[in-house]
């Protein structure tokens, strides 16, 4: 059975040495034996069908596949269309009401729980929020992810130990359960 997936990597083309051009990451992709390969936006993003594999699986493919070709390693999420529409239908927060701009997600390689971001005083932050959800956090910044201090709170190492965390705005998430969907 051929199931449709969504590969998240992790700071592609967003600042640093990390250039990988989307034409050849379908390419790489491509050639790994996917098929329907898309790309979204520059900042890496690639949807793709496949009839093996599980998520994990397939990002340990994707990640080795581009250290590989382009001799540097990436961070990779790979997670199925199910899941991604899961993911927006339990946004706790009013999506359809917001900007863009003023709500991501945080996609996490593994569960992450309240204990990990006990130190953040979310009432001192305010109106900022997140909410935390399978695999994901959300975060609401009404000015933005750029002048976000909750976001800065949130992106430090020591609370990310031991996990693949890359973030997404609300328009990306919406696109990629689209990009992911059956006949798209």
């Amino acid at each position: 059975m051929t199931t449709k997936y969504a590969a998240l990597l992790r700071g592609i083309n967003v600042g640093g040495n990390k250039k990988l051009p989307m034409a050849e990451l379908r390419t790489l992709v491509e050639g790994l034996g996917h098929s329907g390969v898309r790309t979204h936006l520059q900042s890496g993003q690639a949807v793709f069908a496949a009839d093996r594999g599980d998520e994990e699986s397939l990002a340990v493919e994707l990640r080795e596949a581009i250290e590989k070709r382009f001799g540097f390693s990436v961070d990779v999420i790979v997670r199925d269309h199910p899941y991604l529409k899961a993911v927006a239908e339990a946004c706790p927060f009013p999506a359809a009401g917001l900007e863009a701009r003023q709500l991501h997600v945080t996609y996490y390689s593994a569960p992450v729980d309240e204990a990990r971001f006990a130190e953040i005083d979310q009432a001192a932050l305010l109106p900022e929020e997140f909410r935390l959800g399978d695999r994901v956090l959300y975060l609401y910044v009404p000015d933005g992810l750029g002048r976000s201090k909750l976001a800065e709170q949130l992106s430090r190492s020591r609370l990310n130990k031991g996990l693949i965390a890359t973030t997404r705005n609300w328009n990306t998430v919406v696109k990629l359960i689209e990009l992911t969907a059956e006949g798209s």
